[in-house]
């Protein structure tokens, strides 16, 4: 059963963590909801948000925007792979090492939908790139079995560090996101994006549109799996998108609205595009709120 939150007023206190990544507090949902209040003009209308779980912070003051079930815990899929990102970039390994999939490297889904196989060589960054652009599973792998100690002490790595920066619900199973038991709140994963916005590596590689990896005589293509990064109307300096039955469709995603920088977190939305929708909503209702207060 899911503890309840205590009724500690939000205003999401700031703390330097190693990187100075700021700690957003887990509070309980009567402060996100007076906070949500106040943010709604009367001539504006609240987007309808199809996601069960959506939070939207500005970045710099952590005032909450617009919130739904934000400390309610769910299934996160590869939402995962930001926290993958980090462990493997704090460990500074040379992201310029060869890497080579191996059969060790199958994922719980298999080979199927993948162009990856076995003998597959790419170089650490190329892995992490493929990882948090088209979300592959098996570079996802690939990075966590060539963490020191292997893809057990890359999974501890991962649940420290989101103890570390407040992430106080959520855990982390497997690098990849494919297990139901990696979990986490909204509110946790504001703290998740926060945090791995403080490496250029994540930002450049999770927005970049594709990437073509040379694999023998073939050449294997991968493009974004959001399609918002390719918009021009969007400023996106970081996103993830993730997916599993469990789960639902999930997204995560910093960008700037009228020069504020917000970041977005919306969860087990049903449809294809919906929550790339309800991310377009809310963009369009914090622009609109803009436009009414002036």
């Amino acid at each position: 059963m899911m503890r309840r939150p205590a009724p500690v007023l939000l205003a999401l206190l700031l703390a330097p963590l190693l990187v100075a990544v700021p700690m957003l507090s887990a509070a309980g949902s009567p402060a996100y909801a007076d906070a949500a209040a106040t943010a709604r003009p009367g001539t504006v209308r609240e987007p309808l948000v199809r996601s069960t779980y959506a939070l939207v912070v500005d970045q710099d003051t952590d005032e909450v925007l617009y919130e739904k079930n934000p400390v309610k815990v769910s299934s996160i899929a590869s939402i995962t792979k930001l926290m993958t990102a980090i462990v493997v970039l704090e460990a500074k390994l040379p992201l310029d090492e060869e890497l080579v999939l191996g059969n060790e490297d199958r994922t719980s889904a298999g080979w199927w939908g993948s162009a990856m196989h076995p003998g597959v060589r790419m170089t650490r960054g190329e892995a992490l790139h493929l990882a948090l652009m088209s979300s592959e599973n098996h570079a996802a792998h690939l990075l966590a079995r060539t963490y020191p100690g292997g893809v057990e002490a890359a999974v501890d790595a991962m649940n420290a560090r989101a103890a570390l920066i407040g992430m106080a619900d959520a855990h982390f199973a497997d690098p990849t996101g494919l297990s139901p038991e990696n979990r986490a709140t909204a509110v946790d994963l504001v703290l998740l994006v926060k945090a791995a916005y403080a490496y250029p590596e994540i930002r450049e590689f999770s927005t970049s549109r594709e990437y073509r990896l040379a694999s023998g005589r073939a050449t294997l293509r991968y493009l974004n799996t959001n399609h918002l990064t390719s918009r021009p109307d969007w400023q996106i300096g970081l996103q993830k998108t993730g997916y599993t039955d469990t789960a639902g469709r999930c997204l995560v995603l910093q960008t700037v609205v009228e020069g504020r920088r917000v970041v977005m977190v919306l969860l087990d939305s049903f449809g294809k595009y919906s929550r790339f929708a309800d991310a377009q909503r809310l963009r369009d209702w914090l622009l609109a709120k803009e436009v009414a207060a002036h």
